[in-house]
């Protein structure tokens, strides 16, 4: 208990919680970005996956980490582009499509993955590139703080920059208010003009963009190889990021790095010696708890708030 313990409060348990944060981080970015224009977005899972291989895949037959990325960034693009297509001109739910298109990347990757790198489980037969580590000028000389902050993958400096520019981009933007206005009110939008289909069909191409660099994250940073069904459901995770922090840059980056810490600790609590299955199971019980938690805070100010109206219309 007492080297648990210790590992917990450490410097290094903290670099541990923003490495884990990285993938939920974008994750739930991407479903931000969703439901900033009215659509709920259940396939940033499946566009992980995706991209996790495609990336790979490519930057292990050119050599060139330019065009695995590249290879990557246009699988989110495209599948983002498929659930517009489908749910945005065809009319079709958001949920089911979104189901679809997830079990359809769960089996499509085995296929690749399979034809391509000769093994259905992974491609670690194959030499793919990974992104560069990146050390902090300065800070990575500064006791503790350089050990936490300093000497993480690119992506994961990316993603929390992600934070300052989607920022900017939904409240300081003519497109962003579009964008929110869409996702409020579609119809007080449609009647002054605007294109909705236009607008949502842009932000879930952007989502499924910022969904492929989580991807690309978990097989091109976190290890340098892509296995099957490796998003390990943080692609959901991310969705419940998002709810948590309603929306909001900030707070969807601190509830993603709340469930990373629960994923940390669960990687501590090895030390305990407890059965691999509860220790797998931690951080999907804490982000169910959390998601009980903040829906009944939700329920109790939702009930505050009716009566409160009802004793004001008494008033009158």
């Amino acid at each position: 208990m007492e080297m648990f313990l210790s590992s917990i409060f450490s410097a290094n348990f903290l670099f541990i919680v923003i490495r884990v944060c990285t993938p939920i981080l974008f994750a739930a970015l991407a479903a931000m970005v969703s439901t900033k224009c009215g659509v709920v977005n259940i396939t940033i899972d499946g566009t992980m996956l995706m991209s996790a291989l495609v990336g790979t895949l490519v930057s292990a037959f050119t050599q060139s980490l330019f065009y695995g990325f590249l290879g990557g960034l246009l699988t989110g693009i495209a599948m983002g582009a498929f659930l517009a297509f489908f749910h945005v001109k065809m009319k079709t739910p958001a949920n089911l499509t979104g189901v679809a298109m997830n079990l359809f990347a769960n089996g499509f990757s085995v296929f690749l993955c399979a034809l391509l790198a000769g093994d259905k489980g992974s491609t670690s037969k194959l030499s793919s590139l990974t992104f560069p580590i990146i050390d902090i000028p300065v800070i990575k000389d500064i006791p503790i703080l350089g050990t936490i902050l300093s000497g993480h993958n690119l992506l994961t400096y990316v993603g929390f920059l992600l934070v300052g520019a989607l920022y900017i981009l939904i409240y300081r933007t003519p497109f962003g208010l579009k964008m929110r206005a869409v996702g409020e009110n579609e119809t007080a939008a449609r009647s002054v003009g605007e294109n909705t289909d236009r607008i949502k069909i842009i932000s879930l191409i952007l989502a499924g963009a910022v969904s492929a660099l989580g991807g690309m994250f978990l097989s091109m940073g976190y290890v340098s190889w892509f296995t099957r069904a490796m998003t390990g459901g943080r692609g959901f995770i991310g969705v419940a990021a998002n709810a948590i922090g309603h929306g909001s840059p900030i707070l969807v980056m601190l509830a993603s790095l709340l469930f990373a810490v629960a994923q940390a600790i669960s990687n501590s609590v090895q030390i305990l010696q407890l059965p691999s299955e509860l220790v797998m199971a931690i951080p999907y019980v804490i982000t169910l708890g959390i998601m009980i938690s903040n829906s009944v805070r939700e329920n109790m100010r939702q009930t505050g708030r009716k009566q409160k109206l009802i004793a004001n219309m008494h008033k009158l």
